[in-house]
């Protein structure tokens, strides 16, 4: 999954703002606990801060009993790169966003192959749909999928 390959860029910073040894891994679980329950952000610099603000807000924000645990996180990292890619960004241009707005620093290669592996995907998705019967999830697939080849 795309979230396996996916660095907090500042991660160095954080462990010795904090004092605790953190993992670099943005959705490790060490990581997701740290930054959900252990961390004071008043000791934080503004820009770190604010991205650590917004990672929480954005990947960290569900409701299960689980959380961070329970693959929300994961899955909704999964999901704003394709947002940022349906809105028209390439693959670089969403890797610059993502360290930009959360400090997630991700290769543009990486962003690139799951963006091939999502097509096929949806693809097969909706060449199922199709056979089911279930039009609205094949639209649903196509539309999506001119949005990612663009």
């Amino acid at each position: 999954m795309i979230a396996d390959r996916a660095r907090f860029r500042a991660a160095r910073k954080l462990s010795r703002a904090t004092g605790m040894r953190i993992p670099d891994l943005a959705f490790h679980g060490a990581f997701l606990e740290v930054v959900s329950s252990g961390i004071n952000f008043e000791y934080l610099d503004g820009p770190l801060r604010a991205q650590l603000l917004e990672f929480v807000r954005e990947f960290l924000s569900c409701g299960c009993r689980d959380s961070p645990d329970c693959g929300c996180p994961e899955r909704r990292f999964a999901r704003k790169v394709l947002e940022l890619r349906e809105e028209g960004l390439d693959h670089r241009e969403i890797s610059a966003r993502l360290l930009e707005e959360y400090g997630i620093d991700l290769y543009p290669a990486d962003i690139l192959s799951y963006l091939e592996e999502s097509i096929h995907v949806l693809e097969a998705i909706r060449e199922v749909s199709q056979i089911q019967g279930k039009e609205p999830l094949r639209a649903a697939s196509e539309r999506h999928l001119r949005s990612i080849v663009g």
